[in-house]
């Protein structure tokens, strides 16, 4: 299931746009849950990083496409952003925030369909994998490849990546579950370390991204082992 979200605030557009989708899907299999929103500001306010592909007008009421792409692209670096629009002048900010491309109103089912079907295509050429936490009561989505490593603090856990740090409510032993495969391992009870950004390891430490973690005794062996597998079978 494919995940899409149209936000357009003139009606006949919305309609085109969802009959679209529909026709496509119709023709080619892919199934697709559809939301709409009618203002840059509905999407923003309640973002849930777990759309797929935005179809996003420029010109807003409240707030415009850019600026709520601005946004988005605060909790969600991998959402594919189309822009729908009919002032080409706004093409070249588009790079600001990644968008894949964008679309010249009036839009016929062709040019529409091409777009979607290069979004799907791109979708499903990623093997990124993520975890969707809640931050601030939004909730976000991570690539895990940019984890360094998980510290856990009583019942609270912190991640710690290349886009900063981050807190949510939950456990190492989820955690640990659900990252079954993804070259993770814990070095002691309180870090479950990303094998990918290992650079040295001592006899009591391993240095993950410029920090020293202590390296505990029944958890030295296995991580030293996980990490002998990860570093021969040379994964990226």
């Amino acid at each position: 299931m494919i995940r899409i979200g149209i936000i357009e605030d003139d009606p006949q557009y919305v309609e085109q746009f969802t009959g679209y989708i529909k026709k496509y899907a119709e023709e080619s299999g892919e199934k697709f849950d559809i939301k709409i929103f009618s203002d840059g500001i509905d999407l923003v306010s309640d973002y849930n990083a777990s759309y797929d592909i935005l179809f996003m007008d420029i010109q807003m009421k409240l707030l415009d496409g850019m600026s709520t792409a601005k946004s988005i692209r605060k909790m969600d670096k991998d959402v594919i952003i189309i822009f729908v629009t009919n002032l080409p002048q706004f093409a070249i900010q588009g790079y600001e925030v990644e968008a894949m491309n964008y679309v010249l109103k009036p839009v016929n089912f062709f040019a529409f369909s091409q777009e979607l079907l290069h979004a799907i295509k791109k979708l499903k050429s990623k093997t990124t994998f993520y975890l969707n936490i809640m931050q601030e009561s939004k909730m976000i989505r991570l690539d895990v490849s940019r984890i360094f490593y998980i510290e856990s603090q009583g019942h609270t856990i912190l991640y710690h990546t290349e886009d900063g740090t981050f807190s949510n409510r939950d456990t190492l032993k989820n955690l640990e579950q659900k990252l079954t495969g993804k070259y993770f391992s814990r070095c002691n009870n309180c870090y479950l370390v990303n094998l990918r950004h290992v650079e040295k390891v001592d006899r009591n430490t391993v240095t993950v991204a410029g920090v020293m973690l202590q390296t505990s005794r029944p958890k030295r062996k296995n991580f030293i082992n996980e990490l002998a597998i990860y570093v021969g079978g040379e994964k990226g």
